[in-house]
């Protein structure tokens, strides 16, 4: 059995159908207060809260592995961050306690930080995150590290595909013929489809020479803004304009957008941190250990990524163009 945290969510919904599809047995860990969600057929849920522990032992009950997608990428205050990534990691690691489970920890890119000199970086670089979101990432998995050394840490970089609302919104602005750009020359980044990290995910899940070894998941060719904007733009018939922002409106807008989340309750992708992330030049990691150690690649290039992305978009009536 094999039991997911964050199902729910955009990466764990479609890790919970792949997983299903291969006829493995699989439970989902829900809140016990949630608002009761349609699970794919087949998928067991199991009521379990990481805030407190509540539920967690009888979740793993009968469970051989444990993918712990669960986190928080967006969040009002600092401190969410770290109950929400760190504080969740290690209540799962406190029921964990000395049970025969294999745990894989999905990460981030964050933890480790962006490239400083335009190289991609490797799982063993120094880290040095920038924001909230990724120090509380680098905490839980030095949490797991000493906790479950034969864990095995996953780190995506930016995730897109059917159903995600976050590289979302830039697609959204493409479609309406506009992309906003922050000043100060191109920035390239690692990205992965959502289908090709759900496959690399379960292979890492399944490698005995995995065990206790930390593996960057993303397509191998890096990409930029621009070619990430045009490539959307040719596929939706569109011509974007690209509006360059200067650096301290940027940080002007991202405040802004701060005082309006706290006041609505509502987080949002837009902040003064996001903004920090996004003037640097390179976010972009290296995938030659996966291709070594799990003969895992990512196959899916970003022009096909972005088809079947931008295809689900439009047939669920999230885009019109």
């Amino acid at each position: 059995m094999i039991l997911v945290t964050g199902g729910t969510g955009f990466i764990g919904g479609h890790l919970l159908e792949k997983l299903r599809s291969l006829g493995e047995p699989v439970r989902c860990l829900a809140r016990p207060k949630a608002a009761p969600r349609l699970l794919p057929a087949g998928v067991e849920a199991a009521s379990g809260d990481l805030a407190t522990g509540e539920g967690l032992a009888e979740a793993l009950e009968g469970v051989d592995t444990a993918i712990h997608l669960a986190g928080v990428t967006k969040a009002l205050r600092p401190a969410d961050y770290y109950a929400g990534n760190a504080g969740a990691t290690e209540t799962l690691l406190r029921a964990l306690g000395g049970r025969a489970i294999h745990l894989v920890h999905v990460s981030s890119l964050a933890a480790i930080g962006p490239s400083r000199d335009g190289a991609p970086v490797a799982e063993d670089a120094e880290p040095h995150p920038l924001t909230n979101y990724g120090r509380a990432k680098l905490e839980a998995e030095r949490m797991v590290r000493a906790a479950a050394p034969e864990a095995v840490i996953v780190r995506p970089p930016v995730v897109y595909g059917p159903r995600d609302t976050d590289v979302f919104q830039m697609l959204r602005s493409i479609s309406r013929g506009w992309a906003l750009a922050i000043a100060g020359g191109e920035r390239w980044f690692s990205a992965i489809y959502v289908a090709d990290l759900v496959d690399g995910l379960i292979a890492a899940a399944r490698s005995p020479q995995a065990r206790g070894r930390t593996y960057f998941l993303a397509h191998p060719k890096p990409v930029s803004w621009s070619e990430l904007a045009a490539t959307a733009a040719g596929i939706m018939g569109r011509k974007a304009r690209v509006i360059e922002v200067p650096v301290p409106l940027a940080l002007a807008v991202g405040y802004g957008a701060e005082v309006w989340a706290r006041i609505t309750g509502v987080p949002g992708i837009v902040s003064r941190e996001k903004v920090a992330e996004a003037r640097c030049a390179c976010w972009t990691c290296d995938t030659t250990r996966a291709a070594r150690e799990l003969a895992y690649a990512a196959p899916t290039p970003l022009t096909s990524g972005l088809a079947l992305t931008l295809a689900w978009y439009k047939e669920a009536g999230w885009l019109k163009y």
